[in-house]
């Protein structure tokens, strides 16, 4: 069955086919049985990655477990539903981590769950400003670098339960949590990390060259995970005094009075965000002052969410070889970043490892991604009681083997051997801003730094020199010629423009070549203007030559008119030179072939006969 790519431009579409643009297009093309069964075994699998890994993420934020499952359920659910992305996964992801846990320590679940939803609402209104085609605007090595520096923080984060640390505080900063975690090396748990190891190693089998065929067939959680919890069962059944900390006995959730262990058998369920606790315990509201103190971290979460989620898209369609639609895609996040927090959830995203598993699996629609979401429901009615055996050793084993498949480590360390010395201090600029402070801060930085370096090589580029050689006639006594390469814009015009300033006492007249000018900006015509000035006052004439219409717009608008003795302003070379009275040399195409034709001064023109071709 052929693909029908999604358009590259969406600006002509009207936002009322934004949603749901992925399934209406593969429903277009033809859905029936076949297609089904394919996306429902894709969606179970995803779903029992999903699984875990939801659990670990909203742990790894300072949130209960359910709430990551939540997530996976009605975000995924709804952007697939409403999305522009055939088989994008959505749910909770480890890039983060790296906002959200600051978040809630200071301002707890309520936090979260107020400013998901206005990072949602700003999802919303990037998605109808059509601006899904900005993510092309961010450079590589800065998305590069600060998801390296996203990676860092999330392994080193993973410390605390790898190592069964008992910290005295939850301190908000990266760095603090790193001291803290160093004043509380003394309470290392060895059967913690033993069995975080054991995981680990579980994990990484399916990768070995010479794994057996139906291991890398099974997802390695699936087997990795309950091993883990078999052999801590086993460990506390049998061997006195050993603790290691598991989902059961750090989490209980009051269900009908009654207090359960772990993820309670409850699916999502309605409630008010701003009625969830903030760190105080008390309910966090929805008022002026709220917004105001959560508006920063809710632009922040949208502002990744964007990035994660169109990168994932992007992914997607190399592996499917389709096209996604931006806009809707935003759109439909954001509209799931709104609707997940009334049902317990937290700011979701493009999760590109799940995205690129559903592809492997075999799902082609957006039907493979709402299957994963129903598994992940299906699961917490049917497994919940299970799940409260799992280590959380084991889940920090997982999260820092994502944040390793995450950071790329190779390709990271390949950019830096062979990128140009510029784009290597844009992404070690982005790992430093992204581990030392956060995410916002190093793409602004990385973006701007990035801008600066591609003006100074654009302005590099652009040069204004004299030329004497090469041309059709040797120019008339007291004439120059200065030719202009390169666009004429703010980095380059000083440049441009500076060397003309060192013309000698017997100029009379300066052509300005710019057939080479692919672009003038405001600054490339100050600076034009000031020179042409400078040469008035000097009683030198200048004649502007090949200038592009846009450039001849501007001059136009800018009052920059030919002026009798001071300022010409020709089409081509030739009509200056003729206009200077120069004898030019130019062809001129007959039956017989091209013909050189001598072009004199008008005024002789009209006193001589016509010129004789020659060959």
């Amino acid at each position: 069955m052929g693909r029908t790519r999604l358009t590259d431009s969406t600006a002509h579409v009207p936002i009322s086919s934004l949603p749901a643009a992925a399934l209406r297009a593969v429903l277009r093309e033809g859905y029936g049985g076949r297609e089904l069964r394919r996306d429902v075994v894709s969606g179970f699998l995803v779903g029992v990655i999903a699984l875990p890994l939801a659990m670990a993420l909203a742990i790894a934020v300072g949130a209960p477990p359910q709430q990551g499952l939540y997530t996976a359920i009605v975000a995924g659910f709804l952007t697939a539903l409403l999305g522009g992305s055939r088989i994008q996964v959505v749910g909770p992801t480890a890039a983060f981590i790296v906002v959200l846990a600051p978040l809630s320590a200071r301002f707890g679940l309520g936090g979260l769950f107020v400013a998901g939803m206005l990072a949602g609402f700003m999802l919303i209104g990037v998605a109808l400003l059509r601006l899904g085609r900005l993510i092309e605007f961010i450079p590589f090595p800065v998305t590069t670098g600060f998801t390296a520096g996203i990676a860092c923080v999330i392994a080193v984060l993973q410390l605390k339960d790898l190592l069964g640390l008992e910290l005295k505080s939850n301190p908000e900063h990266f760095s603090d949590r790193i001291v803290a975690m160093w004043e509380a090396r003394a309470s290392a748990n060895p059967a913690e990390l033993a069995i975080g190891a054991i995981t680990l190693v579980l994990l990484l089998l399916p990768r070995l060259p010479k794994a057996p065929p139906w291991l890398t067939k099974v997802p390695a959680p699936l087997i990795a995970l309950p091993a883990a919890a078999i052999v801590t069962a086993v460990l506390h059944h049998f061997v006195t005094g050993v603790e290691i900390d598991t989902i059961g006995s750090r989490f209980h959730t009051l269900v009908d009075g009654v207090l359960v262990d772990g993820i309670p058998r409850v699916p999502p369920h309605f409630l008010l965000p701003w009625s969830a606790p903030s760190a105080t315990g008390e309910p966090i509201g929805f008022d002026l002052q709220t917004i105001r103190a959560l508006l920063p971290t809710a632009f922040t979460i949208a502002v990744l969410a964007a990035i994660e989620s169109l990168l994932s898209a992007v992914v997607a369609d190399g592996m499917a070889r389709t096209r996604h639609d931006p806009d809707a895609e935003l759109l439909a996040l954001g509209i799931a970043n709104v609707v997940t927090p009334f049902f317990g959830g937290i700011p979701a995203t493009g999760a590109i490892a799940r995205t690129a598993s559903n592809f492997r699996f075999g799902g082609r629609s957006p039907i493979a991604s709402m299957a994963h979401a129903l598994t992940v429901l299906l699961a917490i009615v049917l497994l919940a009681p299970a799940v409260q055996y799992l280590p959380m050793a084991s889940l920090a084993a997982l999260l820092l083997l994502v944040a390793w498949n995450m950071s790329e480590a190779e390709h990271f360390i390949h950019t830096v051997r062979v990128a140009p010395r510029s784009d290597v201090a844009v992404l070690l600029t982005c790992f430093v801003l992204t581990v030392v402070f956060d995410m916002v801060i190093a793409v602004t930085a990385g973006v701007l730094l990035a801008s600066m370096l591609f003006m100074r090589r654009i302005a590099v580029t652009t040069e204004g020199k004299f030329v004497e050689a090469g041309l059709p006639v040797a120019l008339p006594e007291g004439v120059t010629l200065y030719d202009i390469n390169g666009p004429l814009f703010f980095g380059a015009a000083e440049r441009a423009m500076g060397a003309i300033r060192a013309i000698g006492d017997h100029v009379k007249v300066v052509i300005f070549r710019m057939e080479q000018v692919d672009h003038v900006d405001v600054t490339g015509l100050v600076a034009l203007e000031s020179v042409l000035d400078e040469l008035g006052r000097h009683g030198i004439k200048a004649v502007l030559v090949g200038a592009p219409p846009a450039a001849l717009e501007m001059f136009t608008k800018a009052g920059l008119k030919p002026v009798e003795g001071k300022l010409a302003i020709c089409r081509t070379l030739d009509e200056a030179l003729t206009l200077l009275g120069a004898r030019v040399h130019h062809y001129r195409r007959t039956r017989t072939g091209p013909v050189r034709v001598h072009v004199m001064d008008r005024h002789k023109r009209a006193a001589a006969h016509s010129p004789r071709p020659v060959d």
